[in-house]
């Protein structure tokens, strides 16, 4: 069964988090890396989220990533196969469905990587719209409280209307 949905409250300490695990992860890619961002929930000041690290990396040529799975092994990160995802490398850091840190490795500025990038700008500059996600994610962890899947499903809608939303502005 899949652990609990909790959201927390926001917590600085998510931003600190993210850069410690900067630094190791900077040792580890250091040439390759193009990039690294804190994303996810845990990345917007205000908002609530699951307590897992979502950071993101750049490189450009994921048939790169294929050297780093060893050495991101040994800091705790390990490589899940997603064939779901082809234009993702995803590596988790402790356990299956309560893992700690969730590393997603894309083509720097791909769309992708874009996608995100937009998500997290948009709620960080727009109060309104983060709080109508963070009452979304409450009302959904309460709905799917013991279903992960579901409840990440369920959020699809918004973040997709969000990221259309971003664009629009950018194309104005």
């Amino acid at each position: 069964m899949d652990k609990r949905v909790v959201i927390e409250k926001y917590t600085s300490n998510w931003a600190l988090s993210f850069n410690e695990e900067e630094k190791l992860l900077k040792d580890i890619m250091n040439n390759t890396a193009i990039s690294i961002e804190h994303i996810g929930s845990t990345s917007v000041k205000g908002l609530g989220a699951k307590p897992i690290l979502d950071i993101m990396v750049g490189v450009c040529n994921l048939e790169e990533v294929v050297g780093f799975i060893e050495p991101l092994n040994n800091i705790g990160y390990e490589h899940i196969f997603h064939q779901e995802f082809p234009n993702r490398r995803f590596f988790r850091k402790g356990l299956w469905r309560a893992g700690t840190h969730h590393l997603h490795i894309y083509k720097y500025e791909s769309e992708e990587w874009n996608n995100n990038i937009l998500f997290r700008n948009y709620l960080r500059k727009y109060s309104d719209i983060r709080d109508q996600y963070n009452q979304l994610k409450i009302e959904l962890a309460q709905k799917y409280s013991f279903d992960r899947v579901g409840y990440t499903e369920a959020k699809a809608p918004f973040i997709t209307a969000v990221i259309q939303k971003a664009k629009d502005e950018i194309n104005v």
